[in-house]
């Protein structure tokens, strides 16, 4: 394993940190994740002082804290050639348009030909290494933007935005049926969601499950469905999808939540953009992608026969 001997990342503990385990210093302060503190303790590339340190090693105020930066060896899932459709890269970050039919990254059986895989060939062509380090999911049948980091550094940083809700996705979605705003007029579906007992991938409505929030504006109704604009103040599995059906005005062409729709062979849900801090410069970044064409026909579609 190579080492990027320029590579450190410094720290002067503050007085109210004294006495603290070096271990817990970069676990709360330096925000390094459980993995990596292990790899660099493992490997002694923690050092207090300019000397390299034990996990347990006390600090105190005034300290000098580093920890070297490891530069990428692996990327994380098989590299394949495949569509990569790129809505924003620079040197920390890269925003990816998901096509339907295709999962984010490995799970379970499927190993390959997601858009991880794609990636990390993208970047094999580009003959650089980088580990594939996505922010968050879309569901295999959902389109739009999905973010991935490029260090690890830039991953907690950013990660830090999903927990605190400061980083923003914003959705489309045709849903059935009309007059969602008369049922909830503040725009703000609130109901817990929990797993289906004996099936994994689903999930329901349920006041045991976890909270879930979703917010929604009414972009348009167009004959007996409506287009909507909506945002989560959550991260559950399926939480749109959810929402939808619990208000009882499902995804068009929702499978699993809905039914199927002559109009479009997936659910018509598109991640239509993201906001965050960039984790290195603090600037506001938004990428959006645009509606694909199969949500474009169906509204063409519903549009035309109900005008």
């Amino acid at each position: 394993m190579k080492k990027n001997q320029n590579s450190l990342k410094k720290y002067i503990v503050a007085d109210k940190y004294g006495d603290m385990a070096v271990e817990d210093y970069l676990k709360s302060v330096m925000k390094v994740s459980s993995r990596n503190r292990q790899r660099l303790f493992r490997s002694k590339n923690v050092f207090v002082n300019g000397r390299p340190v034990h996990s347990k090693q006390r600090i105190k105020g005034g300290d000098m804290v580093a920890i070297r930066l490891f530069a990428d060896d692996t990327f994380g899932v098989k590299p394949q050639i495949g569509p990569v459709d790129v809505l924003y890269e620079d040197d920390a970050v890269i925003v990816l348009n998901k096509p339907a039919n295709m999962l984010v990254h490995p799970t379970g059986q499927t190993d390959s030909f997601t858009l991880a895989n794609f990636l990390a060939g993208y970047f094999q062509d580009k003959g650089q290494t980088i580990t594939i380090r996505p922010l968050h999911r879309l569901d295999r049948d959902t389109t739009g933007c999905v973010l991935f980091a490029k260090k690890p550094e830039y991953q907690t940083k950013l990660e830090a935005q999903l927990k605190a809700n400061t980083m923003h996705r914003i959705y489309n979605a045709i849903v059935t049926g009309k007059g969602i705003l008369e049922e909830y007029p503040d725009g703000r579906i609130e109901k817990n969601i929990g797993k289906v007992p004996g099936m994994s991938n689903r999930r329901r409505a349920d006041d045991k499950g976890q909270p879930a929030v979703t917010h929604f504006k009414l972009v348009e109704e167009i004959g007996p469905n409506t287009l909507l604009e909506l945002w989560l103040e959550t991260g559950r599995t399926h939480q749109i999808r959810v929402h939808m059906d619990f208000a009882g005005h499902p995804v068009l062409g929702d499978k699993m939540y809905g039914t199927p729709s002559r109009l479009i062979n997936r659910q018509a849900l598109h991640a239509a953009a993201i906001q965050f801090k960039h984790p290195v410069t603090g600037e506001n970044v938004e990428v959006t992608a645009p509606m694909p064409m199969d949500m474009q026909e169906c509204i063409e579609k519903l549009t035309a026969f109900w005008d």
